[in-house]
């Protein structure tokens, strides 16, 4: 049978490509997609050409394991229903909506332990936000914040808005947001922040007003607006013996870091936070399911379907792209519906 998989074939462009998808094997099913959510801060690296060429796109992800080319596929996120099961496969999957980490195509061919049952109830809007609330998630972990803590979050993408709406069902916190963007802000105090502002200098104020930076700033911020100038916005927010947890992944781009006097006294703590690991401190007690099960439960809880600005048919894929690089500011979570199938 056909499938069609989309292509980033250079800078700025997308295609989608007319492929044969073989019968599975005895041991794999065959899955339909019903939807996928395109990963705005790593696709768009990608499409603008902000990697380096042979760059890991992700080492846990079978399909993405190779090194950054053009052309190449990518995507992470889709929803879809098992098809067909091999003969040694239980007959059970039939027809099941699963989650696949897997790049954006009509059908494609699994392994049943890569496969990840949505629960009954859940819809399938939001189960595509499975990988975007599991860096959520994460960033918590490493966060580790504290009842009663001062909190900024840089970035109000869809995972910055994941971000603040975990940590806005944890009581006796300030959570301040920051974007640039109306959109992302008023999206932001939906989900339970206590001010959305524009510019760090605002935060500053906001939190010497209410007599929370003077003389101490923040206790914790999370950097997730993918712009390395917001790094030191965040350097400067940081009270002394702050902590700072980076969840962007700036590709080529370049910051100088304000390591000065601010710095240098207050003992500020930085750490990266990347999904494809656990916290060292943590990894005995969680492993990578029970973070998977956690997340689905805050998705029960958040639903994250209202995220959702825009939803194209696949075959639009690249006015998709054009949308999320030209008017950025319009959008929150963009997803493709694959045609063909029916829409849950």
């Amino acid at each position: 049978m056909d499938r069609f998989s989309l292509l980033f074939t250079r800078p700025y462009q997308v295609k989608l490509q007319k492929e044969i998808i073989q019968t599975p094997d005895e041991s794999q099913v065959l899955v339909e997609t019903l939807f996928s959510s395109i990963s705005a801060g790593t696709e768009m690296l990608i499409y603008r050409n902000k990697l380096k060429k042979g760059t890991l796109l992700d080492t846990t992800i079978p399909s993405l394991s190779h090194g950054f080319a053009y052309p190449c596929k990518y995507g992470y996120s889709c929803v879809g229903r098992v098809i067909s099961v091999g003969r040694k496969v239980s007959r059970q999957w039939q027809g099941r909506r699963v989650f696949v980490f897997h790049p954006h195509e009509s059908h494609f061919i699994a392994s049943p332990t890569d496969l990840i049952p949505i629960p009954f109830g859940m819809s399938s809007k939001d189960a595509s936000f499975l990988p975007n609330m599991e860096t959520a998630l994460n960033l918590v972990i490493d966060g580790d914040p504290v009842e009663g803590e001062k909190i900024v979050v840089f970035g109000q993408g869809v995972v910055g808005l994941l971000l603040t709406a975990i940590l806005a069902q944890k009581s006796g916190m300030t959570l301040v947001t920051t974007d640039k963007y109306p959109l992302r802000r008023n999206m932001s105090l939906r989900l339970g922040a206590d001010k959305s502002l524009v510019q760090q200098k605002d935060i500053r104020k906001f939190l010497s007003k209410n007599n929370i930076g003077s003389g101490s700033g923040a206790n914790l911020c999370f950097e997730v607006s993918g712009e390395p100038d917001a790094l030191n916005n965040a350097i400067q927010t940081t009270g002394f013996g702050g902590r700072i947890i980076i969840g962007s992944w700036y590709g080529t781009k370049r910051t100088w870091l304000a390591l000065g006097d601010h710095f240098h006294r207050n003992r500020i703590h930085i750490q990266s936070s990347q999904v494809s690991t656990i916290d060292p401190r943590f990894a005995a007690q969680w492993t990578k399911q029970r973070r998977i099960n956690v997340a689905l439960k805050m998705i029960q809880n958040i639903r994250p379907a209202r995220l959702i600005t825009h939803i194209y048919p696949f075959r639009r894929a690249a006015e998709a792209y054009k949308l999320l690089d030209a008017h950025p500011g319009k959008t929150i979570q963009v997803l493709f519906q694959y045609e063909g199938t029916k829409y849950v």
